[in-house]
């Protein structure tokens, strides 16, 4: 991917045969690849997304949604029916508030809206995307200060779960799909102490069963593993794992293991999940220069 700039986040079609990457840069861009025998190939010249910054990408309704941490706002980039990027304008939704920083957007369980997570102004929005444009539906307040980053929807579609990466926690929502709403907030510790220096949670996973839910912290190197309780609604602490690397940006889950992306010490581990404790036991790694996401097809 040397013909992109700082793609810092990936995501792949449902099909498996197209990558899409953001470029995190001052213009911001989304660019499309083409994935054949393990090889991927530019379908076309990167598009810029009207936002600076891009740190996290996902598919929508027939866009390439972005959010833009640089500029405080979400994009959504058309796409062809062959999964080709459109040569049109993004369409461009600014977040308001104070000091705006998107750092996540993606879709809902239902498939009904798009949630954007706002470290900034410490909320999360919920949007629609119709005709081609986004428009804000409800905007919720998280703690202030709390700095939420990533979120995660738990498997049935009754929970979302918010890292926080200002404050160690991890924040429980309940999830009305129909009405488009998050719940009362409840804030959980990801660490069963407090810090010795920098802890910055980063990346959360949840188990496909909603049994379990993962989540890293960075300064500290470590997963920390959590029992999703009476139903999802409570994550009860279970322990905390080393990463096996240094700065864990994200994390991804595919067939009973974890993968970790170490942006500052260059690699990606991996780690076996126990099915009955949920804890993972590190089982490989490889060295990728500032990792910050792995995809799976």
């Amino acid at each position: 991917m040397d013909d992109v700039p700082d793609p810092s986040c990936l995501a792949l079609s449902p099909d498996g045969g197209t990558l899409y990457a953001v470029s995190e840069t001052d213009e911001g861009a989304v660019a499309a690849y083409r994935v054949k025998d393990g090889t991927v190939e530019l379908t076309g010249p990167p598009v810029r997304v009207g936002g600076s910054g891009p740190t996290h990408l996902s598919l929508f309704d027939g866009h390439v949604l972005t959010a833009n941490y640089g500029s405080g706002s979400v994009s959504a980039v058309p796409l062809r029916a062959d999964g080709r990027l459109a040569r049109a304008p993004a369409a461009v939704l600014r977040h308001t508030g104070s000091g705006p920083h998107a750092h996540q957007v993606q879709p809902d369980p239902s498939g009904r809206w798009a949630v954007s997570v706002d470290l900034g102004t410490d909320s999360v929005r919920v949007c629609t995307l119709r005709d081609g444009r986004l428009a804000v539906h409800r905007e919720i307040a998280l703690r202030p200060g709390s700095g939420p980053r990533h979120l995660a929807f738990h498997p049935d579609g009754t929970y979302a779960y918010v890292v926080n990466e200002l404050t160690p926690t991890v924040t429980v929502c309940r999830w009305d799909a129909a009405a488009g709403s998050l719940g009362p907030p409840a804030e959980t510790r990801v660490l069963p102490a407090a810090p010795d220096g920098d802890a910055y949670p980063s990346g959360l996973a949840v188990a496909p069963d909603g049994r379990f839910l993962w989540t890293a912290t960075r300064g500290e190197d470590v997963l920390s593993v959590f029992a999703l309780e009476a139903d999802g609604e409570r994550p009860r602490l279970v322990g905390t794992v080393p990463c096996g690397g240094h700065w864990p940006r994200a994390l991804t889950l595919s067939e009973g293991f974890l993968y970790v992306a170490n942006e500052r010490s260059g690699d990606v581990t991996w780690f076996a999940v126990d099915e009955e404790t949920g804890l993972p036991a590190r089982a490989g790694a490889v060295g990728v220069t500032a990792a910050s996401c792995v995809v799976l097809g």
